[in-house]
């Protein structure tokens, strides 16, 4: 056991004053907090800073402005720039320039529709240096989705670009972006375009602007200075997918955001002044908000801004290749990348050949790890594969192994231990402390740890439905368990823990137990719905390379669950589909395939990264029912 992480965790919890005001001394301040925390402000009450200031300009001011800030590699395009911190000042000064004519100040909103390009991050940034509040939707959302956004934030400014690319995919956002305005409530004064050479944008009226020329057009206007706004100031709203399919917004503080992710750099993942970080994620998840964007130049690292996938552009080599060409010193990454490139190349060809230059440690989150996946990483990249967890609430780990604070204890299928400024227990559904090895409901005592939420936009309702099941502890929607070493062990929602015939069955220990079956790429379970037993589990698999045709699959899935949990898992089905569905940030979407399994009527999530894939799957259910 460490004694720097035990003594942290200890401090954390048991003087969180000190201990928060302590890590608050890594921000410039431009009025410092009195104290760490206060039930009606939160976290650092009275302190002022600016959070682009301190991503940016503060490196420059300190003789590091020809440091490499950002690193843009885009296989799909076949380009790389390098941007220093000088530069980045610069971008970021001219963008909010533009953004400033059009009357944008602080509290008001800003929407980016945009791709993984550089000008995303300038504008994300410029946003901040206003004091405005920005929003990020995936480019390619869906056009009623990106209006339910519209109406909620109400943002004076909606920034887009002509075009995204995903894979071998060119798609127009303009269209979407014009419809996505004729379905909301809500007028936008103005949207503003970045013109990609693949494909051109048409703009019409006057409310649309080319960003180029907007540019030009206020090349001679001053930078607007980082305006110094209130610790508990919104930075930006997240949306995530809400259960009534009404968005939730969830809000970002400054000042606990940028105090929680300037210490998780230091102390989770090892990264400091000059250091390159690489968190292969997209700006509209919160990974890259945390992990691509702010953490890293908070520190002033360099990030790299990644637009391309773990296979296919060009290839599975593509992760390792990208991490050697910029001497990445931390990976982070999601488990269904690795998933997705050990299908493609299962005996690490690519990866023997490439090698992971300097890289001393990979990070997986966003979808359960499973041992197999860990397994397979440990062995092929000879690098510590650590699985944490947190979530958009969160904004930061709240479960991890603190590799910088000389914890590197690891379990496979645990997220490691509770992360400093995280208390957390395994309560039963009286809410009732669970003994050690028993599986509950995940729960952190409350209040969260700087940088997690304090509220939803426009909805101080649905925030407190977070904490109202269990008074007194945030509910996580996540089961887990502690064992006996004290690894914190998450394994799925709570919805993924099913009743079959009076059984509660784990979905996600059936997951692990699948996923070592020779043959198995990536597979999901789920709870379906029986008339005899309550529910049934069903599994879904996808062969690795070359073992799409092997028709004993199924039949060795099902024995291998039975054998090892018994004849009660009920496990009788398995299907072998060529993908399973997921989001662009790797989860896989759970609920799809029970609704699809159910019978029930199933619109495509707009948060899908393929939208063929259901149709592929009800094909799949349906030859297996006839």
């Amino acid at each position: 056991m460490s004694e720097a992480y035990t003594r942290a965790w200890q401090a954390s919890i048991a003087q969180p004053e000190a201990f928060w005001l302590g890590a608050a001394q890594a921000i410039d301040w431009s009025s410092p907090p009195a104290a760490a925390f206060d039930p009606a402000r939160g976290w650092f009450p009275g302190g002022r800073l600016n959070t682009a200031y301190n991503c940016v300009d503060r490196h420059v001011a300190a003789g590091r402005g020809d440091a490499l800030a950002l690193i843009y590699d885009s296989p799909v395009t076949a380009t790389v720039t390098r941007t220093t911190y000088a530069e980045l000042q610069h971008e970021v000064g001219r963008v909010a320039a533009m953004l400033a004519h059009l009357g944008v100040e602080r509290g008001d909103r800003v929407v980016l529709y945009m791709p993984m390009i550089p000008p995303t991050v300038f504008a994300m940034l410029a946003c901040a240096r206003l004091g405005a509040v920005h929003s990020v939707v995936f480019g390619g959302f869906a056009p009623l989705e990106l209006a339910k956004r519209i109406d909620d934030a109400t943002p004076k400014v909606l920034l887009t670009a002509s075009c995204g690319i995903e894979g071998a995919r060119t798609i127009a956002y303009q269209p979407l972006v014009d419809e996505a305005l004729a379905l909301a409530r809500h007028a936008v004064d103005h949207v503003v375009v970045y013109q990609r050479e693949r494909l051109a944008a048409e703009l019409s009226g006057p409310r649309d602007h080319d960003w180029q020329s907007l540019r030009d057009a206020t090349a001679a206007d001053p930078v607007p200075p980082a305006v110094a706004v209130a610790a508990d100031d919104p930075l930006y709203i997240l949306y995530t997918s809400g259960t009534t399919g009404t968005p939730k917004g969830v809000v970002r503080e400054h000042g606990g955001h940028a105090v929680a992710l300037a210490w998780s750099m230091a102390n989770i993942y090892g990264i400091g002044a000059g250091d390159v970080f690489w968190a292969a994620s997209d700006v509209g998840w919160v990974v890259g908000h945390s992990y691509i964007v702010y953490a890293p130049l908070l520190v002033g690292a360099t990030t790299v801004l990644f637009e391309g996938k773990p296979v296919g552009t060009p290839d599975p080599g593509t992760f390792w290749r990208t991490i050697v060409r910029h001497g990445v010193k931390t990976f982070f990454t999601a488990p269904t990348a690795i998933r997705a490139v050990r299908k493609e190349d299962p005996e690490g060809r690519f990866l023997a050949e490439i090698g992971t230059g300097p890289c001393q440690a990979i990070f997986l989150a966003g979808e359960r790890a499973d041992p197999e996946t860990i397994a397979w990483a440990e062995a092929r990249t000879g690098l510590p594969v650590i699985d944490h967890w947190w979530q958009t609430e969160l904004g930061w780990p709240g479960v991890a192994s603190c590799a910088a604070l000389g914890d590197l204890r690891r379990r496979r299928g645990s997220a490691g231990f509770p992360v400093p400024g995280y208390e957390f227990a395994i309560l039963d559904e009286s809410g009732h402390p669970l003994p050690t090895g028993q599986s509950g409901a995940v729960a952190i005592k409350a209040p969260l740890p700087p940088g997690a939420f304090r509220t939803l936009w426009n909805n101080p309702a649905g925030f407190a439905k977070n904490f109202a099941a269990f008074p007194g502890w945030y509910e996580t929607g996540d089961a887990g368990f502690f064992d006996a070493d004290g690894f914190l062990h998450i394994m799925g929602r709570t919805d993924d823990i099913i009743n079959v015939a009076g059984h509660r069955l784990s979905t996600g220990q059936m997951e692990q137990i699948v996923a070592t079956v020779d043959g198995v790429a990536e597979c999901a379970v789920i709870g379906a719905d029986d008339a005899l037993k309550g529910m049934i589990p069903i599994a879904f698999v996808v062969p690795r390379a070359g073992a799409g045709g092997d028709a004993t699959l199924p039949a060795r899935v099902i024995a291998a669950v039975r054998g090892e949990l018994g004849a009660v898992a009920a496990l009788k089905t398995a299907f072998v589909v060529p993908q399973l569905p997921k989001t662009r940030s790797g989860k896989i979407l759970r609920n799809l395939l029970r609704k699809i399994v159910n019978g029930e009527e199933a619109p495509t999530p707009p948060t899908i990264d393929d939208p063929a894939v259901p149709d592929l799957l009800r094909a799949a259910v349906l030859g297996e029912k006839v």
